[in-house]
């Protein structure tokens, strides 16, 4: 199975099937996007996760090794409530649950981006496999 299926699959378990559920996940994929923009690149985004308090699990992201969990709680406070409104916001979702969308998604953004350890920071690249992402679940 590949990286989009597995993302797909994760995505569609985690916040349903429905259209209008899809419409919503097509949107928080939009919104990491987003943050990664924001944050200046993947690194960036990183960087804050780490200076919000979750460096070990964002470790376990770049390694080989398992990927620990993290929570939406945890998401929320490492981004902080204006990055988490505006994701939801654009996702038309309650912050909640835009912070459990980004805690399911991450963890496997980030490991398959980061095959040799390393993330190389390059939203062109970035920003085509989740556009290929969203046709493969939304196309």
């Amino acid at each position: 199975m590949g990286l989009l299926d597995q993302l797909a699959g994760q995505v569609l378990g985690n916040l349903g099937t429905q259209s209008q559920d899809q419409t919503q996940s097509s949107a928080l994929l939009s919104g990491l996007m987003s943050l990664v923009n924001q944050a200046g690149g993947v690194q960036g985004l990183l960087a804050q996760l780490q200076q919000g308090g979750l460096g070990e699990q964002v470790a376990s992201w770049l390694s080989a090794g398992q990927n620990q969990p993290v929570s939406g709680d945890q998401i929320a406070s490492a981004l902080g409530d204006d990055s988490l409104a505006q994701v939801a916001q654009q996702a038309g979702v309650a912050p909640e649950h835009a912070a459990a969308g980004l805690a399911q998604l991450l963890p496997q953004v980030i490991d398959h981006l980061s095959p040799n350890g390393q993330v190389t920071d390059n939203n062109a690249l970035l920003e085509q496999g989740l556009a290929l992402l969203k046709g493969k679940l939304f196309g």
